[in-house]
């Protein structure tokens, strides 16, 4: 069977000191061993490590219900969330829609995202909007009083019980949230809304194959069993503890550059779809890694596109990032560049290639580049964007993600640092309790 994942270090390996190699690679699977066995830090966040593979068949069941449910008159699906509890499904609805797709017809409905802000103008398109279309909405948060959701879903859910009624309004939303307790399932509860679990042991930025992730994707039409089917094999790559591990390989890699001085990561994409991974993959190692005053800082880029833009920098400034190159190996459809009598645009020696050809030479010809000019790169290879390989590529992420984090040193699965703008939030909005620190903050305004 082909793997799922390919790495390629070859063009990263000459920036780490010679002879050092063999000793990060050791790190990585003393990292992994730690993951495996539960002995790290946030030990009992891991319930993510298995996930895929115990997946029980009533989850996908209980999803194609709803989505049974709701294709016979719902046009619009409101899904709120913020940070983990939107990312994972925007990232794979956006991979895998057509690029054009609200301009094309569809069967079922369409997924729009709310809860992840706070402005004003966006929450107030979203409200014409359901004027306009039969809506249902999916609510997704684990405490349901994180303010950007919370604020989202009384708003939506005052205009599912003002236009349709509360029997109606009912049906029109679904709760993904706590098993045991919080605001929003006790609300749900008192409702009679239907309810998924977010597992205890699983934090938001790991969720994505929970129903955090997958009830929205179904709803948009993604077949989450292929999409769970491929994380089952990258579940099961990932477990050897050997040099041959692809998570171990990019964990390693990661911090032998880190060591040399390289604080900056750059996820590379030549596809303009994977956008909202690279957003996914930015919160999985920023919030996982960003700790004690260390790690690794993720960014992104989308080439060709930012070659024009932020090219110049890659290429001559300073030397503190490498690159994590995500490279599609087959496209999906085919474009073949046609021939022109009399040549005006000087493009006849690229006649009968196909595009994806210009695509992979812009890519290695960029690689050569930046290496050159002293930017190691790291090669991740899919097959193809199918939910299949997509569902792979998310759970290698995710691995070498919790390596990664126990290399550092630091808990992988909290995220104390978000806490305090929320603080200084909750303060200067008059929230009961924080008075005195709202005091104290707006004198400093």
């Amino acid at each position: 069977m082909k793997p799922l994942i390919r790495i390629d270090p070859t063009s990263a390996l000459p920036f780490i000191p010679s002879g050092t190699w063999s000793e990060w690679e050791e790190k990585a699977l003393l990292a992994l061993s730690l993951l495996t066995e539960g002995k790290g830090k946030g030990s009992d966040f891991l319930g993510w490590v298995t996930l895929p593979s115990k997946t029980k068949a009533e989850l996908p069941d209980s999803i194609a219900a709803i989505c049974r449910d709701w294709e016979k008159d719902i046009d619009l699906v409101v899904v709120i969330g913020i940070g983990g509890s939107y990312l994972g499904a925007k990232a794979v609805i956006e991979a895998l829609s057509r690029s054009f797709s609200p301009l094309l017809p569809q069967t079922g409905p369409r997924i729009v995202f709310a809860g992840q802000n706070l402005e004003e103008d966006y929450l107030a398109d979203l409200l014409d909007l359901m004027q306009l279309k039969s809506t249902a909405c999916v609510v997704i948060s684990k405490s349901g009083t994180t303010t950007e959701p919370a604020i989202a879903f009384r708003l939506v859910k005052q205009h599912l019980y003002k236009r349709y009624g509360a029997k109606e309004a009912q049906r029109r939303i679904v709760a993904v949230t706590d098993p045991h307790g919080g605001a929003l399932r006790k609300l749900a509860n008192s409702k009679g809304y239907r309810t998924f679990d977010i597992p205890g042991n699983v934090g938001g930025r790991f969720s994505v194959f929970t129903a955090v992730g997958l009830l929205p994707m179904a709803l948009a039409g993604i077949d989450i069993k292929e999409l769970l089917a491929g994380a089952v094999a990258l579940e099961k790559e990932t477990v050897p503890v050997s040099p041959g591990n692809p998570a171990v390989t990019y964990a390693a890699l990661r911090h032998a550059l880190y060591n040399t001085g390289k604080k900056i990561e750059l996820l590379v994409t030549y596809h303009p779809g994977l956008f909202y991974l690279t957003e996914w993959w930015k919160q999985l190692f920023g919030e996982s890694e960003g700790k004690e005053h260390k790690g690794i800082f993720p960014a992104g880029v989308g080439f060709t596109t930012d070659l024009h833009s932020m090219g110049q920098y890659i290429q001559d400034g300073e030397r503190h990032l490498f690159e994590t190159v995500l490279s599609i190996k087959d496209p999906l459809r085919k474009v073949v560049i046609p021939h022109e009598p009399g040549d005006e645009d000087g493009l006849n020696y690229l006649a009968g290639k196909r595009l994806d050809a210009c695509n992979k030479m812009a890519e290695f010809g960029t690689r050569l580049a930046h290496v050159d000019g002293g930017v190691p790169n790291i090669r991740i290879e899919i097959p193809r964007l199918t939910a299949k390989n997509l569902g792979a590529l998310l759970y290698f992420f995710q691995k070498s993600c919790g390596i990664s984090g126990y290399m550092l040193g630091v808990n992988p699965f909290d995220q104390e640092g978000v806490e305090a703008y929320k603080k200084n939030m909750f303060a200067l909005l008059d929230k009961p309790g924080f008075e005195a620190q709202g005091v104290l903050l707006r004198k400093r305004l």
